[in-house]
């Protein structure tokens, strides 16, 4: 697991409009990175729409969620709930893995790997501030803002 004071993975992926996204273009501002499993499913849209309702009172932080859906599908999912921020294809897991978050699951008896719904804080210097596994819906935001000093 990634600890407060490492490096941040460093990452580029492609957004919910095709452009590429990078942790080094967010260089000077920190950025909360979260990881959700699928969008537009019932965890992740509250995550991230109660995300979505802060960035106002954040600053000049940014928020970048990633999740292995295509950008077709996170376009979608911003459009359909006005999130206003960059939803990155993180198709093949690289990034969830830098990360440590592509994780072996289990539902209903059947094992398979996805993402363990995370957020990191990181500084302008691509440093982690704050590193927040298995985190839940609900505690992305006020965590975000308790970091903050909000």
């Amino acid at each position: 697991m990634l600890q407060v004071g490492d490096k941040a993975p460093p990452f580029v992926l492609v957004d919910q409009h095709g452009q590429k996204v990078s942790l080094k273009g967010f260089a000077k501002r920190k950025v909360l990175v979260y990881f959700y499993p699928k969008a537009d499913t019932p965890g992740c849209t509250e995550q991230s729409c109660l995300l979505s309702g802060i960035s106002d009172d954040i600053g000049r932080t940014a928020i970048v969620g990633i999740s292995p859906d295509a950008p077709p599908k996170q376009l979608k999912f911003d459009l359909k709930y006005e999130l206003g921020f960059p939803l990155l294809a993180d198709e093949t897991h690289v990034v969830a893995k830098a990360y440590k978050v592509w994780k072996k699951k289990s539902m209903y008896g059947r094992e398979y790997m996805g993402i363990e719904r995370s957020a990191f804080l990181i500084d302008g210097n691509g440093k982690i501030l704050f590193a927040w596994y298995k985190i839940s819906p609900k505690d992305t935001p006020k965590f975000l803002l308790e970091a903050l000093g909000k």
